[in-house]
């Protein structure tokens, strides 16, 4: 039995560099935990010369990760790049037709290749471990593949993304505006300094959700194109409203089988302020699954930052040290299915609609005849006119109502001289 292992770190931005710093500190405490020794042996980034928080070791260091497979023996290797191809993809590949267990926290990748690449984990008797992919510190796709892998599981959502939830927390608790709070999340480390577009328009979310899925119902990753909406359009009068009304907007990731076909959908959504989603704040994650016999379970942790993705990071490190070979997804690639898509145009749901609009007669009814023509019906109207600019915020509750009558409704106000703005729609959920 193996007692030594050699270990690459392949990309050291944030995550990468932060996971470098754990594996230097705790290699004694993982030492005792498995019985195993670790030894650093590669580390590779673009550019050797950059300033990092953390010291490292010139010596192994490589700018093409490629030279790695060539010129060192590798046990394992932590892929941080974070692309869902190029180069992040071909070192995957390598590291894994070279019989080296994988690790890695890139959902990208994995929502995007994770078949292809399982399948060659699998066919060379490797692991490929992706913990850190989902919810950073929150053990969720070992807890499915594991502690409910006897459960059928009909459905999963929650909060998957810490830099929205953090967004939009701050921004109610603050006051502030989203641009003002983004700034601010940034600055901590939650958000992109550069361009963090993928977290902000559900991309980043959605990825994890089609992860998610995989997982809780043993299908091929889907590819089909669904809902995902980010919080870009989220006004700070958004939040106000929604906290006249008891509710906080929150952008969650749902996935799960309707009529035997697979849903999945990333979108803000309100809830209920007395409800558990309502109450996970800040740059936490949650994720409820439900299935049977188990009912439903909840997990909350940290989900933004390189510590609660570290975490996850050593803890598939320890599942390897361990010796715990396992399918990448589970069960055996051969055994996972295509499951066929829900058609998100039935989807249902109550909506919340914010019209700015000009202040003068027979504008509301107006919309009312509009959404009555599409059989939208109406729970409650809130009218608050600005008379020294002479508009006025029309907000309409609806009764439930699909996807399809909303969106061929909603199209009819684009050209409209006195719809000052195309309407925000925000779902209700539960």
């Amino acid at each position: 039995m193996k007692k030594v292992f050699n270990i690459a770190v392949v990309g050291l931005g944030q995550v990468g560099l932060y996971l470098l710093n754990e594996l230097k500190n705790k290699r004694k405490n993982l030492e005792f935990i498995t019985g195993k020794k670790i030894n650093v042996v590669a580390i590779s980034a673009k550019n050797i010369k950059k300033k990092r928080k953390f010291k490292i070791n010139k010596k192994i260091f490589f700018t093409n990760p490629l030279e790695i497979f060539k010129k060192t023996k590798v046990d394992i290797l932590f892929e941080a790049i974070g692309l869902s191809d190029g180069i992040s993809k071909k070192v995957v590949e390598t590291a894994l037709k070279n019989k080296i267990h994988v690790i890695t926290p890139n959902k990208a990748l994995i929502s995007k290749h994770g078949d292809e690449l399982a399948k060659l984990a699998e066919k060379n008797k490797v692991n490929l471990e992706f913990e850190a992919s989902v919810a950073g510190g929150i053990p969720i796709l070992k807890s499915i593949k594991e502690g409910l892998a006897t459960n059928k599981i009909s459905k999963i959502h929650g909060i998957l993304n810490g830099t929205t939830n953090y967004i939009l927390s701050e921004m109610e608790n603050t006051n502030q505006s989203f641009e003002r709070v983004l700034k601010k999340a940034q600055t901590l480390g939650y958000a992109e300094p550069g361009n963090p577009k993928l977290d902000l328009n559900g991309f980043d979310a959605f990825a994890k959700v089609r992860i998610l899925s995989a997982l809780a119902f043993n299908n091929k990753i889907s590819k089909h194109k669904c809902i995902m909406e980010g919080i870009e359009n989220i006004d700070l009068k958004d939040i106000k409203i929604a906290d006249q009304l008891n509710l906080r907007i929150k952008l969650l990731g749902i996935s799960e089988i309707i009529n035997n076909q697979l849903f999945e959908t990333v979108h803000p959504c309100l809830v209920s302020k007395n409800s558990y989603i309502g109450n996970v704040s800040g740059a936490m994650n949650a994720v409820i699954t439900q299935g049977k016999p188990v009912g439903e379970s909840i997990l909350q942790g940290e989900g933004a930052g390189p510590g609660p993705t570290s975490s996850a990071l050593l803890s598939d490190l320890i599942s390897i040290l361990r010796g715990n070979l396992g399918n990448p997804f589970g069960i055996s690639s051969s055994f996972r299915k295509k499951i066929k898509p829900f058609n998100s145009g039935y989807y249902t749901n109550s909506l919340y609609l914010r019209f700015e609009v000009k202040d003068k007669p027979g504008v509301l009814s107006m919309i009312t005849n509009r959404l009555a023509k599409y059989k939208i019906s109406i729970k409650r109207i809130i009218q608050t006119p600005d008379k020294i600019k002479k508009r006025a915020t029309i907000v309409i509750i609806t009764h439930k109502t699909s996807e399809i009558n909303s969106k061929n409704c909603l199209s009819i106000f684009k050209n409209n001289k006195n719809i000052l703005k195309f309407p925000i729609l925000i779902r209700l959920y539960n």
